[in-house]
């Protein structure tokens, strides 16, 4: 269970996070109006560099495997626009517990296409970005506005942020059948400069979805038989965020390595309750090379209407390990080599950035039907990407 005094920090700013919710379409007016009070201010906030990174990512776990290239471009047009665009892939096949039980394998393929356009006034950053992601039974066509505002020197940032997003849900093997599901997203944060060596960062999210929420390939056990899963049709969810970060160093000489601490509360009207823990330490070995080692801890509650195996039929049913009682490890590194600060092709410097996870998933309460043990898996994520700034 959460702290209180935690509670009542996500209820006042989910009361907060609903009013804004409510008035959306006025918040975004407002959002961009405001912004001319900070036309005054002495300029600090900076827009993203020039940059491209060409991504080549791979998951492998739990009988599925997922692989794929991904591009992110950043260009300065002037002193005030920075334009940005990607591109990602997800090749997705083999046959998860859920299909083993209930269906085929299958291979699936999902391209994400995206474009954004920051604004840089006085010590404010304004961004908007339009996201469509496709793939043969699901279409994500989403946006995003968000406002970055330094204050007191720059010793404290303000971050606002609005999304929505529109998702048709289909079936591959039923071309009448067409779903919808809405989204509404909420962001707010803080970043504070504590020291030279610390800053601490809270941040809130809160998210709405309404439609069809289900899965339409998935079934739920009724006394060892198949039915239809059944979701409600709204879900409201609340999230808390706070990252702390130390840096080190000798004798007043620049900061070589850091420690970063993370916690997160998650929790939604279904029922469910979820703490992350991390932690990273991160050392500079040399001007070229760059390491981080980290470690994360997720513990989640089963959503109220989950079960492995319901003793009869209810009005919403689900047997997504997802929503059961789970918990997870992961233990990563992370590391960046810079090959070149002179001209490489089109760009005055570049590295080249290694990345890998490995996961331990643990299910309390969803079960291996074929063995009636609780299931658990392992899971290998592997990221290798270049990237140059020009």
């Amino acid at each position: 269970m959460a702290p209180p005094f935690l509670k009542a920090v996500v209820v006042a700013a989910t009361d907060f996070a609903r009013w804004c919710r409510r008035l959306s379409r006025l918040t975004v007016g407002l959002t961009f109006s405001l912004l001319g009070l900070f036309a005054g201010v002495v300029q600090a906030a900076v827009l993203p560099e020039d940059r491209a990174d060409l991504l080549l990512h791979s998951y492998e776990g739990g009988g599925v495997s997922v692989n794929g290239p991904a591009l992110l471009v950043q260009k300065r047009v002037n002193d005030a626009v920075s334009l940005s665009g990607h591109y990602y892939m997800d090749m997705v096949s083999g046959a998860s517990i859920d299909v083993i039980t209930t269906a085929s394998p299958y291979t699936e393929t999902r391209n994400e296409y995206g474009a954004g356009i920051t604004y840089l006034r006085g010590n404010s950053l304004m961004s908007a970005k339009v996201i469509s992601s496709v793939e043969s039974d699901y279409k994500s066509d989403s946006f995003s506005l968000g406002v970055s505002h330094e204050l007191f020197g720059g010793l404290t940032t303000l971050n606002l942020g609005y999304g929505q997003s529109h998702d048709n849900v289909m079936r591959a093997d039923d071309a009448s059948f067409l779903k919808v599901i809405d989204r509404y997203n909420f962001r707010l944060g803080v970043t504070q400069i504590l020291s030279r060596k610390s800053l601490i960062g809270i941040a809130f999210e809160d998210i709405a979805d309404n439609g069809y929420l289900s899965n339409p390939y998935r079934t739920a056990l009724v006394g060892g038989a198949s039915v239809n899963e059944n979701y409600p049709r709204t879900r409201d969810s609340q999230a808390i965020a706070v990252r702390y970060l130390y840096g080190f160093s000798r004798d007043n000489q620049p900061v070589d390595h850091s420690l970063r601490l993370e916690y997160r509360y998650f929790q939604d009207t279904w029922g469910i309750q979820a703490h992350t823990f991390g932690i990273a330490w991160q050392r500079q070995f040399s001007p070229k090379w760059l390491g981080e080692f980290h470690y994360r801890y997720y513990q989640q509650e089963a959503a109220s209407f989950y079960s492995d195996n319901f003793p009869a039929l209810m009005t919403y049913m689900a047997r997504d390990k997802e929503l059961s009682t789970f918990k997870d490890h992961t233990l990563g590194t992370k590391f960046s080599w810079k090959f070149t600060d002179k001209k490489f092709l089109v760009f005055s410097r570049a590295s080249l950035n290694l990345a890998y996870d490995y996961i331990l998933f643990d299910y309390q309460n969803f079960s291996d039907v074929r063995t009636g043990a609780p299931y658990s898996f392992s899971a290998n994520v592997l990221q290798l990407f270049i990237s140059g700034w020009y």
